[in-house]
């Protein structure tokens, strides 16, 4: 276990190391959009409240991954009024539908799937998420577990979604793609902060990348209802350090959509 010596000192490099990237496209008069997802919403909670909060506070817009099936009319009320909260479609009902005994990995939009089925079904969510959040919906689809067959993928405009979001990995596409690419949970075994010495190396090899192509938006990912302390404490610093920085400036998804494209659900 790490000493909160270590910890202090991990946090220091990464907070030098991101301000020097950030210089560096800031003396250039350039900028990293950044914008961000969070997965698995339904309800109200005190952990929604805690994302709710570090978004007023600095100022960017947080995108909601609703489950359309479990999404609560609370919810809806909740988010009314909210300056920096939007909402997009997180599948259908978060189900796999994947062989875990075969060792494939969990999919509610895989390979297994009938696409016509699926993609009823997926119609039928943005239809429920356009009707309780109205224009806070942008049809933008959030396959559960970043996994999506191309089969689907490339039907999506079927089912009234402008656009896809999933974490790094790009698919055949007949949508925009609106990547995620900083997940600062560690998942496997004990759910925990990936630690700073790992954010640093993160945003390390993703900001290197842009320096060849600024206008790619940086995409960070967060869970609110499975992070730990640490993670919220990333998302707060994080977003300070970006808000107080030239060489960043926050984006909402919606402007990172093709402008010829409509955002809300017809």
């Amino acid at each position: 276990m790490s000493s909160t010596a270590d910890t202090h000192a991990e946090f220091s490099t990464w907070r030098d190391d991101l301000t020097r990237h950030l210089d560096w496209f800031a003396e250039r008069g350039l900028f990293v959009p950044v914008w961000w997802r969070d997965d698995d919403a339904v309800e109200p909670s005190p952990a929604l409240e805690r994302l709710l909060a570090i978004a007023n506070a600095h100022g960017v817009e947080v995108a909601l991954a609703v489950i359309p099936k479990d999404a609560t009319p609370a919810l809806a009320d909740r988010l009314a009024g909210e300056r920096f909260a939007c909402v997009l479609q997180h599948g259908y009902e978060h189900r796999n539908f994947q062989d875990k005994a075969r060792g494939e990995k969990a999919a509610e939009l895989g390979r297994r799937r009938d696409p016509d089925e699926a993609l009823a079904l997926v119609a039928n969510g943005r239809e429920r998420l356009a009707g309780l959040f109205g224009t806070r919906f942008v049809p933008v689809m959030v396959p559960p577990w970043n996994r999506i067959a191309p089969r689907i993928s490339s039907r999506l405009g079927e089912a009234g979604l402008v656009g896809l979001s999933t974490f790094t990995q790009f698919h055949p596409r007949a949508l925009p793609h609106v990547q995620t690419h900083i997940d600062m949970i560690k998942w496997k075994k004990e759910r925990r902060f990936i630690g700073w010495q790992s954010a640093r190396l993160r945003f390390d090899f993703h900001l290197a990348r842009r320096r060849n192509n600024p206008d790619e938006p940086l995409g960070i990912l967060s869970h609110h209802l499975a992070q730990d302390e640490a993670s919220f404490d990333f998302l707060d610093r994080t977003f300070g350090l970006l808000a107080a920085h030239p060489g960043a400036r926050f984006a909402r998804i919606a402007d990172l959509l093709p402008p010829s494209r409509p955002v809300q659900a017809g």
